[in-house]
């Protein structure tokens, strides 16, 4: 099961709306679907020309990884060397700050994940939690726990 084109794009357009509406920088959001294909980006004007590559990143990692960004985030603390290494097979497609959420179903089946990007990281979180939520869809940040 995958994130559906329709859904990706109401995910998109919540979370710019969000980031507009609270005073954010420009943002991006991207949406990739659990192989971690993109099926949906936004780039609001101002946002800079690195931001898609990111916003990919930060979704594409969790992916990746298959946990949380503050899990990632804690395994870089915890081993500096391996996370090195996983940067460097990853492409740099591996951030270990808030920002990539995974986006499941109400069953709690993984559809895909959401990387933003603009503004600092939680705010950037936050965007992409107001995105899935306008989608009728659970997201999985790692700070439920």
């Amino acid at each position: 099961m995958s994130i559906t084109l329709d859904q990706a794009q109401k995910i998109v357009a919540a979370a710019l709306e969000h980031g507009t509406h609270e005073g954010f920088n420009p943002l991006t959001v991207a949406v990739l679907d659990p192989g971690g294909v993109l099926v949906a980006l936004g780039r609001q004007d101002g946002s800079g020309n690195l931001r898609p590559d990111i916003a990919v990143a930060k979704a594409w990692g969790v992916l990746g990884m298959g946990m949380t960004n503050r899990a990632i985030a804690a395994r870089a603390a915890d081993s500096p060397e391996f996370f090195t290494s996983v940067a460097t097979l990853a492409g740099g497609r591996i951030l270990s700050v808030p920002g990539g959420v995974f986006v499941r179903d109400a069953d709690g089946r993984l559809l895909g994940a959401v990387g933003v990007t603009g503004d600092v990281s939680l705010n950037d979180e936050a965007a992409a939690l107001a995105g899935i939520a306008a989608a009728g869809l659970t997201a999985e940040t790692g700070a439920e726990a």
